[in-house]
């Protein structure tokens, strides 16, 4: 039998069973799965320095030219191609119909309970279970929406793709990887002759317990999952419901009808803090985790209703997630970034946890590599993700037109006037306009700039400084 397909891609996640899905894949005769191929921080697997002859810094520069030698090379090749791997390949491989496509999903839970766990215990893998580290996971439900959010865009985008090309995937859940006749079903699928005797079980499933112990705040996560309404995670071809990108990530006020809707990588906190201001409350009174059914009737319920978002001049935006994100070594940084874009990208940041000698100028010099390196991101030549945080704020708008546009756009310099005018819109008089505290670390904005550094943002923010009328920054 000659297989129908020159190659495949297996369109999963992380903590979703690719390993083992690979691995018995790469028990048939003839078919050869060359692990994350594509993943922006090491190329197919961890601590190796090339694939298929192609060192990392030569699929960097040219990543069809490792897509032309999985295509090539002997038997039937593919890869693991998840949602944050390089989308330079993405389309290519969708509308390649000579590319079979194995799509694996999982309940979203499961394998966010599950990446917790490997982040706690250090251990990703498991081949014995004597070595089997013990762990817990912490459930925090903004981080699991966007989790989600990023999981549910990337297998809309699959679908949709899927859909207007004319092809097909073959879908497999997480419980069907410990099927046999299913794994021989993708195997007869794929056209190759080879079958499975039985399935490769050399990989240990890690955390068997059931979830009420993996979990060390299992009844918040009860609570939590409970609000977002969602239903059928598991099993479905057609994957999660079609929603919004951003629907999740809206704020309401408890009592009064506001809502925000953030842009990220804006002045989150202080607006949300005012957001609750409004009505006396806590941060934890506001209402959130709307998907679009709760929040039309939000909508319905609170007539003259206003919704509202901030936009920031780009390159205090840039500048303020470049310290929050890239720089910082805290929970909610970007460590594999960082470290990608130092080892890989040659960015001159210090290493972790070695900020000796890190002075102004070594910071001015970090932050000017990191906005030249944003213009190829945002043009779609580096294999990183364009995340939500730095991605252009006129796209964020437009993500939030999908369902509904807000009432007022406010910029962070005129923060006062704007809060004010929105107040005056729906008859209250509002709390005083929160003070945004500029980045100091270690240098503020100020220290550093000048006409390189502006040039710098302006040619990877052209779109926005164009659509939102922005000259150069000043400070104050």
């Amino acid at each position: 039998m000659t297989s129908t397909f020159q190659s495949f891609v297996v369109l999963a996640e992380m903590r979703t069973g690719s390993n083992f899905l690979e691995a018995n894949l790469n028990a048939l005769d003839g078919v050869t799965c060359h692990g994350e191929a594509f993943n922006p921080h090491f190329i197919g697997y961890p601590n190796i320095d090339e694939l298929l002859g192609l060192s990392y810094a030569a699929r960097e520069a040219d990543p069809m030219a490792l897509l032309t030698r999985v295509r090539d090379g002997d038997g039937l090749n593919g890869f693991r191609y998840f949602h944050d791997h390089d989308p330079r390949v993405l389309d290519e491989v969708l509308n390649d119909q000579s590319c079979a496509k194995i799509v694996l999903t999982r309940n979203p839970v499961e394998s966010y309970v599950s990446w917790k766990i490997a982040q706690a215990t250090g251990q990703w893998k498991l081949t014995d279970g004597r070595r089997r580290k013990d762990g817990q996971a912490v459930f925090d439900p903004d981080e699991f929406i966007t989790h989600l959010e990023a999981l549910q865009a990337f297998q809309i985008r699959v679908m949709r793709s899927l859909q207007a090309s004319g092809q097909t995937a073959f879908y497999v859940a997480y419980e069907d990887l410990q099927d046999l006749e299913v794994m021989n079903g993708l195997a007869a699928w794929l056209g190759v002759a080879a079958r499975l005797p039985d399935l490769d079980r050399k990989l240990k499933k890690q955390n068997p317990e059931p979830m009420s112990e993996k979990v060390e705040n299992f009844e918040a996560m009860e609570q939590a999952l409970a609000r977002l309404d969602r239903f059928d995670l598991t099993r479905t071809p057609n994957f999660e419901p079609r929603r919004s990108a951003m629907v999740p990530q809206y704020v309401a006020a408890a009592k009064t009808p506001l809502m925000y809707l953030p842009a990220r990588g804006g002045p989150e906190a202080q607006v949300m803090q005012w957001l609750a201001d409004v009505d006396g409350v806590s941060t934890d009174d506001l209402i959130r985790d709307f998907t679009q059914k709760p929040l039309r009737k939000w909508k319905r319920v609170n007539d003259g209703h206003r919704s509202f978002t901030v936009v920031s001049h780009p390159l205090l935006r840039a500048y303020r997630v470049f310290c929050d994100k890239i720089l910082s070594t805290g929970p909610d940084a970007f460590g594999d970034i960082r470290e990608t874009l130092r080892k890989r990208y040659k960015l001159p940041l210090p290493a972790k946890n070695q900020m000796d000698g890190y002075d102004v100028a070594a910071h001015r010099a970090a932050f000017l590599g990191f906005l030249t390196w944003l213009k190829s991101n945002l043009s779609g030549q580096t294999s990183i993700r364009v995340d939500a945080a730095w991605a252009s704020q006129s796209q964020l708008l437009q993500g939030f037109a999908e369902f509904s546009v807000p009432d007022l756009v406010l910029r962070e310099e005129q923060l006062a006037m704007g809060l004010a005018q929105l107040c005056d819109q729906i008859g209250i008089k509002g709390p005083d306009a929160p003070v945004i505290p500029l980045p100091e670390a270690p240098a503020t904005l100020a220290e550093i700039y000048d006409e390189e550094i502006e040039k710098a943002c302006k040619d990877a923010y052209m779109r926005d400084y164009m659509m939102f009328g922005y000259g150069p920054w000043q400070q104050g």
